[in-house]
This record gives C-alpha cells, sequence and structure tokens, in this order.
C-alpha cells in the first residue's frame, strides 16, 4: 500500500516530534506580478518602486501571503507532503521580504494526535538567518491504512 503513496509523503504513522523539512526560494519581481494577478492585491508596496519609496518599507515588499504560501508548499510537498490538509494556521510577520531575497521557509512538528491524523507545525521563514514569518500550522495527515 505505501508503494502507491506520492514521493515525498510522509503518513501519520511515520511522522515524529522534532521532524523537520524546509526549502529555499529566491523571491523574484515575477513572483511578485504572478502573486498580484492571481491575489487580486494590486497594493502598490508590491508592485510600485516610487510608491513604495515614500513607505515604512522604503521600498518594494513582497506579499505576506506569498511568503507565507512557501511555508504551505513545505506541507504539502513535504511535511507531510501529498495529502495533507490544511486545517489552520497562524501567523506573525515580523520583517519585510524584498524583491531578491532568498527565503527559507521551515516547518517542525511539535505535537501528534494519531488518533485524529492531526499533526500540529512550528512554521517560520528566514532571510539571511533572520525571521521574517513565524506561525503554527495544524493539518490532516495522510494516512498508509487509507487509500
Amino acid at each position: 500500500m505505501l508503494d502507491n503513496l506520492p514521493r515525498g509523503t510522509i503518513c501519520i504513522e511515520d511522522i515524529e516530534i522534532g521532524m523537520t523539512r524546509s526549502l529555499t526560494k529566491e523571491i523574484t519581481d515575477r513572483d511578485i506580478s504572478l502573486f498580484a494577478e492571481v491575489s487580486t492585491d494590486h497594493n502598490p508596496v508590491h508592485l510600485d518602486d516610487d510608491y513604495a519609496q515614500d513607505t515604512i518599507f522604503e521600498g518594494r515588499i513582497a506579499h505576506g501571503m506569498l511568503t507565507a504560501g512557501l511555508v504551505s508548499a513545505v506541507i504539502g510537498e513535504q511535511l507531510p507532503g501529498h495529502g495533507a490538509v490544511y486545517l489552520g494556521q497562524s501567523l506573525k510577520f515580523l520583517a519585510p521580504v524584498r524583491p531578491g531575497d532568498r527565503v527559507t521557509a521551515e516547518v517542525t512538528v511539535t505535537a501528534i494526535d494519531h488518533s485524529r491524523r492531526r499533526v500540529t507545525l512550528d512554521t517560520r521563514c528566514v532571510v539571511d538567518g533572520k525571521p521574517v514569518l513565524a506561525g503554527e500550522a495544524l493539518v490532516l495527515a495522510p494516512s498508509a491504512k487509507f487509500d
């Protein structure tokens, strides 16, 4: 039965406290433009250099939810991976992410409820070692016992 699971999936039966997965991605102007298009969030602080220069950020920044989306990618592709279902996510945005920044998104298992297939994850993003996002996710993990 395990052979039928998508690559990268970690089933509830194999998840352990402290397990960690991450990814790193450079945020590009194209990423920001595409996110604005998909989300319909065209706030000029993300898209207009002249406008953004006169804000508290003194330059353009990526959408916070674009950064949070990297956490979602780790959960959906690595831990637990394919078949995971988001149940909740808290987020704190700690610092701006700018075009050209290399963001590392990381999730760590902090609690497991095997009977309900629920996994609690510490979620965070850093740029050059500096925290830019922190939070906690609750996900429903896939099980090897169910197809």
